[in-house]
């Protein structure tokens, strides 16, 4: 079996595949606060241009961002990006890093970031649920294979 194969069967590999570098997942964290200019993102994060480029371009290629043309009075025409549904989907990636990072990384200072309902403000968390709505903590989580599996594991 070649190894692009099973690569492209898992589902954690295809991820990583488009926002598992860095400055990709800091780009989209950056787009979730409202930023949609290259300029935006490049003071907010202090990343390469070349780097940054980089990133913007590979997240439109994917699919995470959409291109939208916009021209300032007296300025050449320049793209903005803005999240598709597929890029808006990464909201449970970045919520399941912040949940993460306030329980076993925490800073001292405080939360730098909430997750909450974006009408009431509520605070919400990401949990685990079944088809019955009931949540279940980490503990009582594991994988199995899946229909695309070429192995077991156990």
């Amino acid at each position: 079996m070649a190894a692009d194969d099973s690569g492209a069967r898992c589902q954690i590999v295809r991820t990583l595949d488009v926002v598992g570098e860095k400055w990709s997942l800091l780009v989209v964290r950056e787009a979730f606060k409202g930023r949609t200019r290259y300029s935006e993102f490049r003071d907010a994060l202090g990343a390469p241009s070349d780097v940054l480029s980089a990133r913007l371009t590979r997240l439109v290629e994917a699919g995470v961002f959409e291109k939208r043309a916009y021209r300032e009075p007296g300025s050449r025409e320049r793209s903005s990006y803005h999240l598709t549904e597929k890029g808006q989907g990464l909201a449970l990636v970045l919520g399941a890093m912040v949940q993460w990072g306030d329980t076993f990384q925490p800073y001292t200072g405080g939360r730098a970031s909430e997750i909450v309902d974006a009408t009431a403000g509520e605070p919400l968390s990401l949990a685990f649920v079944d088809p019955e709505g009931r949540s279940h903590p980490a503990s009582e989580v594991t994988l199995r294979p899946g229909p695309a599996a070429i192995e077991t594991w156990g």
